[in-house]
């Protein structure tokens, strides 16, 4: 499984890089705002930034809803770096969009996908991933692992599709877990659900252990 993190913070992504375990990287607009990063040059800028730290796989999203709009917007963004992968809405010129840049060689993410039939349109069209929103449906009482499986299911009988299952929205720990389980190709979140796998008491208790044994033994040395 694939770790993305789900973030536009040049620090988090740092860590989460230097932990060795980072995939790639999501963003959006609404994070891009959360960094204080506006105007289009800014942004194509802290693009190339992300992509200086990372491998590869930063995805990067349109603001256009129209199909011109979004192929230029999506050309620009893919010519920062080699790296950029072009996040689509699911709309029907997003499908047209996706077509268009995977003919191109462009590799596509197509976001704010909330049924199996949307992210079989977009694997049709030629997406790279297709992102279904898993905490959102949570969030309306909807069982957002369910989609997961339901796309798995479809994908896995038509492999020719090579489109992955990036599921997003994803809010802790539980979830990330569950992704894995049901076999999500990609998850993103934020650093702290990363984080979050780190801990259980019982580690903390070994941990502890260890170094107060560490400690006797050093005094011990000291004194012989």
């Amino acid at each position: 499984m694939k770790f993305f993190i789900d973030t536009a913070n040049l620090e988090d992504i740092a860590q989460a890089y230097d932990m060795g375990i980072l995939d790639g990287v999501t963003t959006n607009p609404s994070l891009m705002a959360k960094e204080n990063i506006v105007g289009d040059q800014n942004i194509k800028n802290h693009y190339a930034k992300i992509c200086e730290i990372v491998d590869d796989k930063v995805s990067a999203e349109v603001l256009s809803t129209d199909l011109e709009g979004m192929i230029k917007e999506g050309e620009e963004l893919a010519a920062i770096s080699p790296k950029i992968v072009v996040k689509i809405p699911m709309i029907k010129d997003g499908l047209k969009a996706i077509k268009h840049f995977a003919s191109k060689g462009i590799r596509t993410n197509c976001t704010l996908i909330f049924s199996a039939g949307q992210a079989l349109l977009a694997a049709k069209a030629g997406a790279t991933y297709v992102s279904p929103f898993i905490g959102r449906l949570d969030d309306i009482s909807q069982d957002g692992m369910l989609l997961i499986e339901e796309i798995k299911d479809i994908f896995d009988q038509y492999p020719e599709l090579n489109t992955e299952i990036l599921a997003a929205s994803v809010r802790h720990s539980m979830h990330l877990l569950k992704c894995a389980r049901v076999g999500a190709d990609v998850a993103t979140c934020p650093l702290g659900v990363f984080e979050a796998l780190l801990n259980h008491p019982l580690t903390d208790k070994g941990l502890a252990a260890f170094i107060e044994a560490a400690k006797t033994m050093q005094e011990e040395t000291e004194l012989a």
